[in-house]
């Protein structure tokens, strides 16, 4: 079973990069798919991106394709997620998950970091 730990939130302006890590422990990350979701007040939780187990393949929805990027390095049992020209609507507690067959329900959740974006 592993352990998922969320850092690197924070308070940016719009424009702004911040990049999250997701630290993991009791077990490789090489053997989970990983994705990060995304919550914002009274809405409900999102998908965000993923990547697979590998670390070699990832997707992205619309919405930040080509400002977003996850990378994961199993090396250092961590996923990171670099987030550039960050708008306000990317205001969220992000959650990072992961899974081993890399289907949702995603079986293993981090308690999430706040990231909030100004204008």
């Amino acid at each position: 079973q592993v352990s998922l730990v969320e850092s690197g939130g924070g308070w940016v302006h719009a424009g702004d990069s911040l990049r999250l890590s997701c630290i993991a422990s009791g077990d490789s990350l090489s053997n989970y798919a990983v994705a990060w979701f995304r919550q914002a007040p009274g809405d409900q939780r999102v998908f965000v991106c993923s990547i697979n187990h590998a670390g070699d393949n990832a997707y992205y929805p619309d919405s930040v394709k080509g400002r977003f990027t996850i990378s994961k390095d199993n090396a250092k049992n961590t996923v990171y997620l670099q987030m550039n020209s960050l708008r306000p609507q990317d205001t969220a507690l992000y959650y990072c998950a992961a899974d081993p067959k890399g289907e949702h329900p995603f079986d293993y959740w981090g308690r999430g970091i706040q990231v909030t974006v100004s204008s």
